[in-house]
């Protein structure tokens, strides 16, 4: 298939996992969050930024690694998944070990239990790492599709029956715990791994120079990540954690149902030009300007209806998140572009530059959480902090991407902007005049207008700039329609 073809392919089965899969989990944490309290929400946040690192440490950049280097055999492959097997045995009993250390330094036994049961998930994982690769390389994305959807279906009803039968806390380990155990019984069914004795050091040596920066950028960014969340625990409280991951996570939603349906897709199949490094700037500017399209302006109609979504799905206890989240749906846009630029990196075998923008941002991320913290000591300060260094990094990563890894001015890239900046510039206009004109306490209400307004106002943007021509896209789905039924015009 050529490079559209599979795009198309990769985005529509993942978007069909990603988009069924947004409306389960909303429906999950909407019923968790009415039957647990922000101090469970802010337990299990600890634990699970404490476990991403330890699943940093495992993952080592081998999986992008694996999806660029075509020519890995199937020697290689159970080379890598045998080093990854004995690995994950160490990192998950040092995570198991270390639950009585972290428990004390957070003043929570609770804490102590909830991370020896999550190592199980740190072990699953990890030797999922290489077949999970491998589904990747081979674009099976339909396959990724009905897996993940499959999972996250059967392990969010047994959580919410677990929360209702009285688990309490441990409603919340369930999904985590038994998605990594079902996904890695999947996927090694697919792609079933020899496991070695050795360690399979030869083959990790083939990688180094690509997987070495892969990793480096992983573990700076998982600071850069996850900082503020750790400091706000230890320095402010489970209940205030509770309320800021709240917000978090509905900021972070749409990021990873839009986002998180391209960017996987990406890299395994731009990888397949990394020596046309035109080919790739000129794929990626129109990567670019969709993903402005949606952004920005989504950032806008989120600012505007904090409130309304906050409350309708997780109820008045939240409130306290509205003033944060509303801060964060800022970035929104700017993380919706940003995001994608890691797949550019990596497609163009450029990891060092990849590795250097996380370094970068670690530094702004990390210095705006501590002044937001230490210095304005309150959880609004950290989302405007966060705003401000996401805002730096984005400049930073394109100059470095456009400078370094393409070599190519960046004039053409700033004028994707000009076109979805000005309808953003109109929504928030039209929300602001709204404010004045229309006053409701009806929150489905005020929720439904706005949604209404704001895709009346997109939708009527992009058709007259012609952005994208929506009257002649159904008049050719109805004549497509027609023609398979055998209904048209003698």
């Amino acid at each position: 298939m050529s490079l559209r073809e599979n795009l198309i392919s990769g985005v529509f089965y993942t978007g069909i996992s990603k988009y069924a899969g947004v409306v389960i989990s909303l429906i999950i944490t909407a019923i968790l969050s009415r039957l647990l309290t922000p101090d469970d929400f802010g337990i299990v946040a600890i634990a699970t930024v404490i476990i991403s690192f330890f699943g940093v440490i495992s993952d080592l950049g081998i999986a992008p690694a694996i999806v660029q280097d075509k020519d890995l055999s199937i020697n290689d492959t159970n080379n890598l998944f045998s080093f990854t097997f004995w690995l994950s045995l160490v990192i998950s009993s040092l995570f198991f070990l270390s639950a009585g250390l972290i428990g004390r330094y957070y003043d929570s036994h609770q804490l102590v239990t909830i991370c020896r049961i999550l190592s199980l998930s740190l072990f699953f994982n990890t030797i999922n790492t290489v077949p999970n690769a491998l589904l990747f390389r081979n674009k099976e994305f339909k396959f990724l599709a009905k897996r993940t959807l499959l999972v996250q279906f059967i392990t969010g009803l047994i959580a919410v029956l677990a929360a209702i039968y009285g688990a309490g806390i441990y409603a919340l380990l369930i999904n985590p715990v038994l998605s990594a155990i079902f996904i890695y019984i999947i996927t090694f069914r697919r792609f079933p791994q020899k496991l070695l004795t050795t360690l399979g050091l030869g083959t990790l040596k083939k990688i180094f120079s690509y997987s070495f920066y892969q990793f480096l950028f992983n573990l700076i960014n998982y600071f850069s990540r996850n900082l503020d969340k750790l400091l706000i625990g230890r320095f402010m409280g489970m209940s205030p954690l509770g309320y800021y991951e709240k917000s978090y996570r509905l900021m972070m939603l749409p990021l990873q149902n839009i986002t998180h349906v391209i960017t996987p897709v990406m890299h395994p199949i731009l990888s397949d030009y990394q020596d046309d490094v035109k080919y790739l700037e000129v794929a990626y500017l129109k990567i670019v300007r969709v993903m402005a399209f949606i952004g920005f302006p989504l950032s806008v109609f989120l600012h505007f209806t904090a409130r309304e979504l906050m409350l309708i799905l997780f109820g008045n206890q939240w409130l306290p998140s509205v003033p944060v989240f509303e801060i964060l749906a800022l970035t929104v846009g700017i993380q919706i572009v940003l995001s994608t630029s890691g797949s550019i990196f990596q497609a163009a075998g450029d990891t060092k530059s990849l590795f250097i923008c996380g370094l970068f941002s670690a530094f702004t991320n990390v210095t705006g959480i501590l002044i937001g913290i230490f210095v304005f000591k309150s959880l609004n300060a950290v989302a405007w902090c966060i705003l401000i260094t996401f805002s730096i990094n984005f400049f930073q990563a394109y100059l470095q991407m456009y400078m370094i890894t393409f070599r190519l001015p960046i004039r053409s890239f700033i004028k994707v902007f000009a076109s979805p900046l000005l309808l953003t510039m109109l929504l928030i206009l039209f929300f602001l005049l709204k404010a004045y004109i229309v006053h409701t306490d009806q929150l489905f209400l005020s929720l439904i207008i706005n949604a209404f307004f704001f895709l009346l106002l997109s939708l009527s943007y992009i058709q007259m700039r012609k952005e994208f021509d929506f009257f002649l896209w159904v008049k050719e789905v109805f004549y497509k329609e027609n023609r398979s039924t055998g209904h048209h015009d003698d």
